[in-house]
């Protein structure tokens, strides 16, 4: 009996002295605002026609990504608001033409971090707001699986880039 006693009494003085944080799982949901920018790569006229200019093609590419996220349910995600931005146009010294850009942003609800990754791993991604909950703390297990996500992801795409180079 006095054993037990013993036991509990350092369980709650650990519990005083190390208080746990919570961890990301334990909050509802993560609320961000991200912005990707669609950029338009000019498509030259074959033959007499079919060309488009640099903003008719990132238009285009943003159009078709909208209507993804409007119309397509992702596990774990959930996009709240869409809002398009104004299209704007930069010199682009690779190419040494003019490119344009067709911002996007998104009010999206995640259920943990790992789904984020989706979203600012992109080409397009350019910010990102975390907007809930203000503080988010990880414990080594939750660190550990979102690198392991990022890694996977990472490698995914290398093979895919492989893959569409060798062919």
């Amino acid at each position: 009996m006095l054993k037990s006693e013993i036991n509990s009494w350092e369980k709650d003085e650990k519990k005083e002295n190390h208080p746990e944080k919570p961890s990301q799982e334990t909050n509802n949901k993560l609320k961000f605002k991200i912005r990707f920018d669609y950029k338009g790569k000019p498509r030259p006229a074959r033959f007499f026609f079919g060309g488009k200019k640099t903003e008719d093609v990132a238009i285009e590419i943003r159009e078709q990504q909208v209507s993804l996220w409007r119309n397509i349910p992702l596990q774990g995600l959930f996009v709240e608001d869409i809002e398009l931005g104004e299209i704007y146009n930069v010199y682009d010294e690779e190419l040494d033409e003019e490119v344009a850009f067709a911002p996007l942003e998104m009010m999206v609800y995640a259920d943990s971090l790992e789904d984020m990754l989706r979203f600012i791993l992109r080409e397009e991604f350019r910010r990102i707001e975390i907007l809930e909950p203000r503080n988010i703390y990880l414990n080594n297990k939750e660190t550990e699986k979102l690198l392991f996500k990022m890694n996977e992801i990472l490698q995914r795409r290398l093979y895919l880039k492989q893959k569409e180079n060798s062919r």
